[in-house]
């Protein structure tokens, strides 16, 4: 007999004299790994934020009043390539922070005309006579002024949403306090202060709201904007001490904690038949579990309703220098969070890029332990991968830098523990039942969100270009 050996792949004249390996396979125990999931990553948000405890679903967080006017940016609406601000979003302006006759605010509006300006152009230059409103719709701008020994320096950049000249409205003789100049090509709408002076001859209610808001005088504030608390030291004598208060703000930010959730199926023949050597239902589990957790960073990072990209301060975003992220961007972004920055955040590329930066410069960032495993910092702070900072289709994203904790007045994350069928802290499993068709349904359901405490307690550094070639 002829026997076709299929380890071999040849013909043999002889007998078999021995079991061969295809049969014998069937009939060994395979060794084999767990269900593997490319999607799982290293989540180091969710490590390394405190978790506080939200009884009742909601995280109430209570600040000093705060008088800070005209902080948003402004929003704009475009045809083709025309550019048009939205009305209302004029009161983005301190002065017109309190009107809201929007038959004016429209007319206002339609008084903007759309300019272009190339790299390198100045918009407005320091010392001269201001006569327009300037909104950056798109584009990067730098403040400059002079230093303290006679060298031009960048004092701050403004960019999309971004405006300047806003006292034109009020002050017909101020004067341009640094100068603008374009860094890349921008559109930018104007206002010139002759169409002002028009309008105010024109509606009534505008020139009113103007004049007036020309003559209030401000509250007194602290540079972080909250009600100043009178002090009086270094005195002698018996002066009459200030008198003083602390105020609140009156409606404080409330968190509720977010749900992601899904229903696990499994048909109970899987369950009852499949179960050696691993438990099927706790691996459907573990995966499905994985990628919840995925999920909630994924909305810590990027919803808009308490995602820390959009809940950062206006004011605590700053844009790079030249465009992918150097030494000196990161220092800029560790003077937005210098009270005890605990981490970075940054997509693996952004890090990528900033290595590339450093060894540009020759600088050579040294590495931390962060629970037995090394990862790059700079200036001591851990700088950790993150690739729920997206990366825009024109290569750019974001980099985070944070504070966290309670008593440090930082970034936390919210949960309730203490569910229903609680599996894990945040997160139950709750048995559904079995259908007709005898599968069984499990509720898998994570609860969380995060708060900013204080503004300061998180910076972003924004439009960071990772793929720019040299």
């Amino acid at each position: 007999m002829t026997v076709t050996d299929p380890d071999l792949g040849t013909d043999q004249d002889k007998p078999q004299l021995s079991l061969g390996t295809a049969a014998a396979r069937n009939l060994a125990t395979t060794t084999k790994s767990t269900p593997q999931m490319q999607a799982i990553t290293s989540r180091w948000l969710l490590k390394m934020l405190p978790w506080v405890q939200a009884a009742g679903g909601v995280y109430r967080v209570n600040r000093r009043l705060s008088y800070t006017v005209g902080d948003g940016r402004v929003t704009f609406v475009s045809t083709g390539a025309d550019v048009r601000v939205i009305p209302q979003e004029l009161r983005e302006l301190p002065v017109l922070r309190a009107f809201d006759d929007e038959a004016a605010l429209t007319a206002l509006a339609g008084r903007f005309t759309q300019r272009e300006f190339a790299p390198g152009e100045v918009l407005a230059e320091f010392g001269h006579h201001a006569d327009q409103v300037f909104l950056i719709a798109h584009g990067k701008i730098n403040k400059l002024g002079t230093g303290k020994y006679g060298d031009q320096t960048v004092l701050g950049a403004l960019a999309d949403g971004d405006y300047f000249g806003d006292q034109v409205l009020t002050d017909e003789q101020s004067i341009w306090e640094f100068t603008a100049k374009a860094v890349t090509t921008c559109t930018v709408l104007a206002l010139s202060r002759q169409a002002v002076s028009e309008l105010l001859g024109q509606i009534q209610p505008l020139r009113e709201h103007i004049e007036q808001a020309s003559t209030v005088t401000e509250r007194a504030q602290n540079p972080q904007g909250e009600a100043e608390i009178e002090l009086a030291s270094g005195h002698e004598g018996e002066p009459d001490l200030p008198g003083t208060f602390v105020d609140y703000e009156t409606s404080p930010r409330e968190y509720e904690l977010s749900v992601a959730q899904t229903v696990l199926r499994i048909h109970s023949r899987v369950a009852d038949l499949y179960n050696e050597p691993m438990n099927q239902v706790e691996q459907q589990l573990r995966l499905t579990i994985e990628a919840l957790r995925e999920r909630q960073e994924h909305e810590l990072v990027n919803n808009r309703d308490f995602g820390l990209l959009h809940n950062a301060d206006l004011q605590q975003r700053i844009q790079t220098r030249t465009g992918p992220p150097t030494p000196d961007d990161f220092d800029d972004l560790i003077s937005t969070v210098w009270k005890e920055p605990t981490f970075f955040l940054a997509h693996p590329r952004a890090i990528a890029a900033f290595g590339r930066e450093c060894s540009r410069r020759g600088v050579y960032p040294s590495s931390v332990d962060m629970g037995g495993q090394l990862v790059p910092s700079w200036r001591g702070i851990p700088v950790l991968p993150c690739n729920k900072l997206e990366v825009s289709s024109t290569r750019t994203t974001s980099i985070m830098l944070m504070r966290v904790g309670q008593e440090q007045q930082g970034v936390i994350g919210l949960h309730q523990i203490g569910l229903p069928d609680e599996y894990r802290p945040g997160l139950s499993v709750r048995f559904m039942g079995i259908s007709e068709k005898a599968i069984l349904s499990y509720l898998v359901s994570a609860y969380y969100s995060a708060a900013v405490l204080v503004p300061d307690a998180l910076g972003i550094l924004e439009n960071v270009e990772t793929g720019r070639e040299d």
